[in-house]
């Protein structure tokens, strides 16, 4: 099992975030150009590091995807806001056979742990996702799990904010069984590039919705 950790400054989470890596998983951190030794931290907590010097989060998720060789692939933020050890319960319904595409929804321990403006885009957008998709979820999660190969067949091409969302989207158009299970929401390490910030949620919520408002089919090959 491969776990991908796109990464950008995540030196200070880390150690936590790898303390957490089940046995028999692999991480795999891509690192999108962090200047404070990030590779270097992973690199002695004995993670494979790939880098990806073009940023964006979907660049690195995509990178991490290619330099991926296990069936069976997760995909989760390396800032300590959740729990690798919850990786399994994620995983499962793949593995049996119960879903193509599992998503981790996020369920806040503490009250700081998720922004109020962060609750509330990504509540919209995941209402807009349930309308153009179907599919019944409640929160868009950057912890989600899935086969490899099928993965990279979606042919998903958003490069930014925007690719855990059309992955969704392609894979519902392909007919996939997308399932919900919930984990803990931790207070992050370190500061906030994306949901702690009004400015990066805005990012964020610019990015998805330029990917609702394009024609995504279920495009078959990869780059």
């Amino acid at each position: 099992m491969d776990v991908v950790l796109p990464c950008l400054d995540e030196a200070a989470a880390l150690p936590r975030v790898l303390a957490g890596l089940p046995p028999g998983y692999r991480a795999l951190v891509v690192d999108n150009g962090s200047s404070d030794g990030s590779a270097e931290v992973a690199r002695a907590l004995g993670a494979l590091v790939v880098d990806e010097p073009r940023r964006g989060f979907g660049a690195a998720c995509h990178t991490g995807l290619l330099a991926a060789t296990a069936d069976l692939v997760a995909f989760c933020d390396a800032d300590a806001s959740l729990d690798l050890r919850q990786l399994p319960r994620v995983i499962e319904p793949v593995r049996a056979g119960e879903a193509e595409l599992v998503l981790g929804r996020r369920r806040p321990v503490r009250r700081d742990a998720w922004p109020v403006h962060a609750q509330v885009a990504n509540a919209v957008l995941a209402a807009h996702l349930r309308r153009s998709s179907g599919l019944a979820l409640r929160d868009l999660g950057p912890m989600r799990a899935a086969a490899r190969l099928p993965l990279l067949a979606l042919g998903v091409v958003d490069r930014g904010f925007g690719y855990p969302l059309e992955t969704v989207l392609r894979a519902a158009r392909a007919g996939w069984r997308v399932a919900e299970v919930d984990v803990d929401y931790l207070p992050r390490t370190g500061s906030s590039k994306v949901t702690g910030t009004a400015r990066g949620t805005l990012r964020a919520v610019r990015d998805m919705r330029a990917v609702l408002a394009a024609p995504t089919g279920p495009a078959a090959g990869h780059g």
